[in-house]
């Protein structure tokens, strides 16, 4: 380790990755670069960046197994967790948020796996999305009314899409006055607003102390009178939760769930509905979504750069011909 990487760990910006840094000294300068925003390591020798929203190779790197099983197990131990044979998969985080994975083999064919997520501090604003091509002033501009008339928006696309960050941006637009309950699996959103309560969930810990899920924390947010929920991302039974919540009058809530398109964001919610064994008819249950979410906006990433390429309006569900009846907002074409 240089002395000017050295300097930098020391630096209140880095303190955060003290922790790693020494099991991870090939590659302490990209854990320690601010424009490097994910850290992939596939194998010895193959090690991918993100940076500006777009993944590269870094060449010369050789990384040797011995040393990332060892720099693996003495993370997690550090982290107060596990990764063993028998646990052979760590999900960690870091005291700014910033996120540890990985795979030991055999569960990773070639190798161990080590992805490094930062929490980016960066707030980014709808004027930024907007320089950066991400979307039109036209989308921006709807976008905001629809948080304004307090409008349900579900964002949807895939991972590493640029979902979390559009709802931040969105959260930005929230009046003041409003009280919000946000939930979130793991705390990543950098929401600021006077009248604000955070949740995350937890995993359960040994014998004694059990999960506590983003369900228990829907059921818990309603006796704390908030005026919009905020869910990071809906993963599965979790979505009735949330259309129940809708139901009962928190108009302008948001959250994300991960889908290929706008109209598929709706059949992933409707799949999550169901994983909750609610005992409902199935047009009974998307009828129910059609009256609770107002907006889809979707999200993907081509050519290495992330776009918001729909907003789609959901006006109602048709139960004869099963179909949601929608109507496209804006669209964008040119990337």
């Amino acid at each position: 380790m240089t002395d000017e990487t050295k300097l930098n760990v020391n630096d209140q910006r880095h303190e955060s990755f003290r922790l790693i840094l020494p099991f991870l000294r090939d590659i302490a300068h990209l854990v320690l670069d601010e424009s490097i925003s994910e850290i992939m390591i596939n194998s010895s020798t193959e090690v991918f960046i993100e940076r500006d929203g777009i993944v590269q190779a870094v060449p010369g790197v050789n990384l040797p197994q011995k040393t990332l099983i060892a720099a693996v197990k003495n993370i997690a131990r550090d982290l107060g967790d596990d990764i063993s044979d028998e646990k052979p998969i760590l999900d960690s985080r870091l005291s700014d948020g910033s996120r540890i994975a990985a795979m030991l083999p055999p569960i990773s064919v070639k190798g161990v796996t080590l992805t490094i997520r930062k929490f980016n501090t960066r707030h980014f604003t709808i004027s930024d999305l907007i320089k950066t091509n991400t979307l039109t002033l036209q989308m921006a501009e709807l976008l905001k009314t629809a948080i304004v008339t307090r409008r349900n928006i579900l964002i949807s696309g895939g991972t590493g899409t640029g979902k979390t960050t559009l709802l931040n941006i969105l959260a930005d637009f929230i009046p003041d006055e409003d009280r919000i309950l946000l939930i979130e699996d793991t705390a990543e959103l950098q929401i600021k607003k006077p009248n604000l309560v955070r949740t995350e969930a937890r995993k359960p810990q040994g014998d004694k102390i059990p999960a506590v899920t983003i369900r228990d924390l829907l059921k818990a947010s309603l006796r704390h009178r908030p005026d919009r929920i905020i869910v990071g991302e809906i993963r599965g039974a979790d979505a009735f939760d949330l259309l129940q919540a809708l139901n009962t009058g928190h108009a302008g809530s948001l959250s994300t769930v991960h889908a290929d398109s706008a109209a598929q964001a709706l059949s992933r919610f409707t799949n999550c509905v169901l994983q909750s064994g609610i005992d409902l008819p199935y047009k009974a249950i998307k009828a129910n979504i059609a009256d609770s979410i107002n907006l889809v906006v979707h999200a993907e990433r081509r050519h290495g750069k992330r776009y918001i390429t729909e907003l789609l309006q959901v006006d109602s569900y048709s139960p004869e011909f099963d179909q949601y009846q929608m109507k496209t907002l804006a669209r964008k074409e040119d990337y």
